[in-house]
């Protein structure tokens, strides 16, 4: 019988360089994009995916994160007192999210990250959600469930995917693999870190979420340090694909790399731009300063 996704894994324990000074003290994940802090967004697609616990890999300096997710006694007598209610039921609502945490004790690599994970997974296939990629959805079909619904139908582990532009193709890892009956779905042979546009074997780029079956655990304890000295998911994948079917899909969706700061101004600007409360005063804002500069 299929095991049924329950559980995932956020890695957080990156120190953030692209964002100093800001990181320093700071965790990136708790970076606002409007007034949510960006790993607050990754939480909500885990668990409107159906994701029943999540456990954050933590590092140095990432308290901020556990304490985002706590309860705050002296605050919410504070919202209370000021009959703030909205206020009041959004902190407690973020206080009731389950979440586990374990740290990560030294910076080898994304795959190092993973397989801290594996006594929580207990034997069980899992999704896997990067902070860097944001991805907006329609309210219904998030992006991790789009690949959780492949792994129900094929019992295998899924990449997500976005086909990028083919001069994109050098900035990330592209999948070579073979088509299958979904014209968005890939059989997984190989990956391919970074490629030139004449290397690159499709434009099937990775992008952040993952559903993967145990199995990578076995095969990530025997991984040696790749690219940088560090531990590579990928090439666990790359291994994986080669032992059982791996396939990439291209999910639906508006994909932000806030891990980069022009992605993360991008993101803020957009999802400002669909608040109810502030999108019509904002384009407005924005209008008025484009035709300042013309």
């Amino acid at each position: 019988m299929l095991q049924k996704i329950r559980k995932a894994v956020i890695p957080t324990a990156g120190y953030g360089t692209r964002f100093l000074p800001a990181t320093k003290a700071t965790p990136k994940e708790m970076l606002p994009i409007v007034d949510k802090p960006t790993i607050q967004y990754i939480v909500e697609e885990a668990l409107a995916s159906g994701i029943e616990e999540i456990l954050i890999i933590s590092g140095h300096a990432k308290r901020a994160i556990e304490d985002h997710f706590d309860s705050a006694p002296a605050l919410e007598m504070e919202l209370e007192r000021k009959g703030k209610e909205s206020l009041l039921q959004m902190v407690r609502e973020t206080a009731a999210i389950k979440i586990h945490y374990i740290r990560q004790r030294e910076m080898k690599g994304l795959g190092d990250a993973i397989l801290c994970a594996k006594a929580f997974m207990g034997g069980e296939p899992f999704a896997v959600l990067l902070g860097d990629d944001v991805v907006y959805n329609e309210p219904g079909r998030p992006a991790l469930r789009q690949l959780m619904d492949v792994y129900e139908a094929t019992g295998s582990s899924v990449l997500g995917c976005q086909t990028v532009p083919q001069e994109k193709v050098s900035s990330y890892g592209i999948v070579d693999g073979v088509a299958t009956d979904d014209a968005r779905m890939l059989k997984v042979l190989d990956m391919v870190e970074k490629p030139s546009i004449e290397e690159a074997p499709s434009q099937m780029a990775v992008l952040g979420r993952y559903v993967i079956t145990p199995q990578i655990f076995s095969i990530l304890e025997n991984t040696l340090p790749g690219k940088g000295g560090e531990i590579q998911l990928t090439d666990a994948l790359r291994v994986l694909a080669h032992r059982e079917p791996v396939y990439a899909y291209d999910f639906e969706g508006t994909r932000y790399d806030v891990g980069d700061k022009l992605g993360f101004l991008k993101a803020t600007v957009e999802y400002a731009l669909r608040r109810p409360d502030m999108g019509a005063a904002f384009q407005d804002y924005l209008q008025e300063l484009l035709a300042e500069e013309d």
